[in-house]
C-alpha cells in the first residue's frame, strides 16, 4: 500500500473564503452521513468526502466528531422550535413531526440510531439536552391530564414514548408497515397519510388544548 499522505492544516484562505457556506456544506453532509451510519460508524474523512472540503475543517469548525454532533444537536433544536412554535396543539406537533421523514429524513434516522446505540447517558453526545428538550412536551401532558382530559392512571412521560414511537415508524418500521398496509413506507402520499392518522389519535385520546375540540369539517 502506497504511504497516506500527511494530514495538513487547513491554509488560510480555505478558512476565510466562505466559512459560513462550509459549516453549512460540513453539516449538511454529516446529517447524510450520521443518518446513514449513526453516531459509532459515521467516519469524519467520509464527511469531509461529502462535503468536498479539508477533513482538517472539521476540527477547525466544529472540534471534530463530537463537537460536530453536538452543532447538529442545535440545529435540530432550532428546527424543532421552527415546527412547533409555542401554542401548536399536541397532535399538530405529532403530525409535523411524523412529516419529517419527508422533509428532513436523516435526522429522523440519526436519533434512530442514537436509540439502537445507546448503552447509557455517558454514551449518548446529546443526553442532557435532548432530555432538557423533550420535558416541555411531558410537561404539556401533564397539563392536560391534570385538566381531566387523560387518564390519571396514564403516566404522562411513557405516552410521550409512545407518540414519538408512532411518529417515527415510517423510519423505523418500514418492513411493518409494508406488509401491513402494504404500502410504500417512503412514498409522500403515504407518509402524509400515515401523519394525518398519528394526529387523529391523538385528538381521540384527548390530546387537543382544553376547550380546543379538533379542527373543523371542510
Amino acid at each position: 500500500m502506497p504511504p497516506s499522505k500527511p494530514r495538513r492544516s487547513p491554509k488560510p484562505q480555505e478558512r476565510q473564503r466562505d466559512p459560513e457556506r462550509t459549516r453549512k456544506l460540513i453539516l449538511e453532509a454529516a446529517s447524510a452521513e450520521f443518518g446513514a451510519h449513526g453516531y459509532a460508524g459515521a467516519r469524519i474523512s467520509a464527511i469531509a468526502d461529502r462535503a468536498g472540503v479539508n477533513q482538517q475543517l472539521i476540527s477547525y469548525y466544529f472540534d471534530g466528531k463530537e463537537g460536530l454532533y453536538q452543532a447538529m444537536s442545535q440545529q435540530w433544536q432550532q428546527r424543532r422550535r421552527e415546527l412547533t412554535p409555542p401554542g401548536t396543539p399536541l397532535p399538530e406537533q405529532l403530525r409535523r413531526h411524523a412529516l419529517e421523514a419527508l422533509a428532513n429524513p436523516d435526522g429522523v434516522r440519526l436519533l434512530a440510531w442514537s436509540g439502537l446505540e445507546y448503552a447509557g447517558p455517558d454514551t449518548d453526545p446529546d443526553h442532557a439536552s435532548r432530555a432538557t428538550l423533550l420535558q416541555d412536551s411531558v410537561e404539556e401532558l401533564r397539563a392536560l391530564q391534570a385538566a381531566g382530559r387523560l387518564p390519571t392512571e396514564l403516566d404522562p412521560s411513557c405516552l410521550l414514548v409512545m407518540l414519538m414511537a408512532a411518529a417515527m415508524a415510517t423510519t423505523t418500521l418500514p418492513h411493518i408497515i409494508d406488509g401491513v398496509c402494504g404500502a410504500d413506507p417512503k412514498s409522500p402520499e403515504f407518509i402524509g397519510h400515515f401523519a394525518d392518522q398519528v394526529a387523529i389519535l391523538a385528538r381521540h385520546i384527548g390530546l387537543d388544548p382544553p376547550g380546543d375540540d379538533g379542527p373543523e369539517e371542510r
